[in-house]
């Protein structure tokens, strides 16, 4: 009886979070939490509707005992972000060097690499976070881009805008406006740029894509879907 009411618990808590309704989620899964606190997924799943909803110390302490639990660095990105908001760089920094020696698939790797730069530029250090993008190739141009490649050009065009480089931050724009125009806030950056000469971008005659100082984190008209800090 007790297991099919923790199973049922868990069901209707991670059809809340798909759902978007973080805070159901939170409430429902907290209890099996409670009941189950060595259960991988279960604390996955707290953590995840904790950071949703920008509780930033209850999510890392969820998320880090899943890592333990399972080994997996694959929600480093999460924890990342929660430090970040913690302004917690130097545990920023260290949970990238884990992530990065975890052989994590490339969309995490992605992932962590932007909250890093988001870090660094909130440290104000933008040239060492548009280096770390540059060398990672996160502003090469792909035929048929991902939405990770989406999510690093607009963090990439975010982070030049705000260093002056707006030539390449309409570039950046430019190329997620043809792919996806809604996408986060791009149509807004556009307009807030302004005009400049028109160029050919992937094959259309585009004025200039625009950007305005936005935060890259999760959260917001940002790249990412979870809380602002």
């Amino acid at each position: 009886m007790l297991k099919a009411r923790v199973t049922e618990r868990m069901a209707a808590a991670v059809g809340a979070y798909e759902r978007d309704r973080f805070r159901d989620a939170g409430r429902m899964v907290k209890v099996v939490v409670d009941l189950l606190p060595n259960a991988p997924s279960v604390r996955e799943l707290a953590g995840l509707s904790q950071y949703r909803q920008g509780y930033w110390r209850a999510a890392i302490v969820n998320l880090e005992a899943f890592a333990q639990l399972t080994g997996s660095v694959d929600q480093h990105p999460v924890r990342m972000d929660c430090e970040r908001a913690l302004g917690h760089r130097r545990k920023v920094e260290a949970l990238w060097h884990e992530l990065r020696t975890g052989s994590p698939d490339p969309e995490v790797l992605a992932e962590g690499r932007l909250v890093l730069a988001g870090t660094l530029a909130d440290d104000g250090d933008l040239a060492e976070a548009i280096d770390l993008l540059v060398k990672a190739g996160a502003g090469r141009l792909v035929r048929h881009p991902a939405e990770r490649h989406l999510r690093q050009w607009y963090v990439l065009g975010d982070l030049m805008e705000r260093s002056g480089e707006l030539s390449r931050a309409r570039e950046l724009f430019s190329r997620i406006d043809v792919v996806e125009p809604d996408a986060y806030d791009v149509t807004d950056r556009l307009e807030a740029l302004g005009p400049a000469t028109p160029q050919r971008v992937r094959g259309r005659s585009r004025g200039a894509p625009a950007a305005r100082q936005g935060d890259v984190r999760k959260g917001g008209q940002g790249p990412f879907d979870g809380p602002k800090r």
